[in-house]
C-alpha cells in the first residue's frame, strides 16, 4: 500500500475512466486509487473493476445509487482513512484535473495540511472553457471569498491533497452539502478548523468526453449555502463583539481597584 489515496468519484464516465486511472498511476508510484462509481448506467462501474483486477494499486467502491459529489468523497475518505492513507486526494474522472501535477502537490502536503489545486493564482489557467463558465466560477470564488472571509482565490475547485490529521481535524460529519459547493464547504471548515492551506497554479482543462454535472439547480444550491454561512458567520461576530463590550466595563473596575 502506498502512503496517499487519489478518491475519484465517477458517474457515467464510461469514456474517461480508464485513461484517468492509467494517467494517475503514471504520474506517482507513492498513490494508489479508489474510483467511487455511484451506480453509474453507462457501465462506468464495471471497467473499474476490471482495472482493479489488473492492478493491486486500484480499488473500486460501488454506491448503490447517486447521491452527489460531496457524498462521493466523503465515502472515499472515509474508506482511505480506515485503511491508513496518509494523504487523501480529491480528482475528477473526466481528465479536466491533470495527474501530472500530483507529486508536486504531494510534495507541498509535506509542510501543509490542505493542498488547493487553483486555476485562479498567478500561473493557474483554464483551457477550452465558454466565457461565460469562467465569469461564473471567478464571480463565484469572489462571492465566497467576500461572504466568509477567506483569503483563497479557488474555493471551489475539486483538485486537492489532504492529510489525514486534517481530515480528522475537520467536522466531517457535519457536512450538509452534497453538490460542488461541497468543496468550498470544506475547504471553509479546514480554514476555521485554523488548518495550514496552500494555493498552487493549474491548468485546468474541460472536459473531451461526456456531458459536465454542472447544473443551474448546483449553482442555486452553492449561492444559497455560502450566503446562509456567511449571514451565520457575520451574526457570531456580532454576538462576539457585544459580549466583549459587555465585559470591558468589569474589566476596567477591577484594574482600578487593583491599583
Amino acid at each position: 500500500m502506498n502512503d496517499a489515496l487519489v478518491v475519484i468519484p465517477t458517474y457515467n464516465e464510461k469514456d474517461n475512466v480508464r485513461a484517468i486511472v492509467a494517467r494517475t498511476l503514471r504520474a506517482s508510484d507513492r498513490v494508489d486509487v479508489l474510483v467511487v462509481d455511484d451506480n453509474s448506467p453507462d457501465g462506468t462501474g464495471a471497467i473499474a473493476d476490471e482495472l482493479a483486477a489488473a492492478d493491486p494499486r486500484v480499488r473500486v467502491l460501488h454506491r448503490s445509487e447517486k447521491n452527489g459529489l460531496g457524498g462521493a468523497y466523503l465515502a472515499g475518505f472515509a474508506w482511505g482513512l480506515e485503511r491508513g492513507y496518509e494523504r487523501l486526494v480529491e480528482m475528477d474522472a473526466d481528465g479536466s484535473h491533470h495527474p501530472e501535477y500530483l507529486p508536486h502537490m504531494l510534495e507541498l502536503s509535506e509542510t501543509n495540511d490542505l493542498v488547493l489545486g487553483s486555476r485562479w493564482v498567478p500561473g493557474g489557467e483554464v483551457e477550452n472553457w465558454p466565457w461565460h463558465r469562467s465569469l461564473l466560477s471567478r464571480g463565484g470564488n469572489l462571492y465566497s471569498r467576500l461572504a466568509l472571509g477567506i483569503a483563497v482565490h479557488d474555493a471551489t475547485g475539486g483538485f486537492r491533497v489532504f492529510t489525514a490529521p486534517a481530515l480528522r481535524r475537520i467536522d466531517l460529519t457535519g457536512i450538509a452539502s452534497r453538490g460542488y459547493c461541497f468543496q468550498v464547504d470544506l475547504c471553509w471548515r479546514a480554514l476555521e478548523a485554523g488548518l495550514r492551506v496552500v494555493e498552487t497554479p493549474i491548468t485546468f482543462t474541460e472536459r473531451e468526453f461526456g456531458v459536465s454535472k454542472m447544473s443551474g439547480n448546483i449553482v442555486r444550491e452553492s449561492l444559497t449555502l455560502v450566503t446562509k454561512w456567511g449571514v451565520d458567520r457575520r451574526i457570531r461576530e456580532v454576538k462576539s463583539l457585544v459580549l466583549h463590550r459587555r465585559r470591558l466595563p468589569s474589566v476596567r473596575a477591577n484594574a482600578h481597584v487593583a491599583a
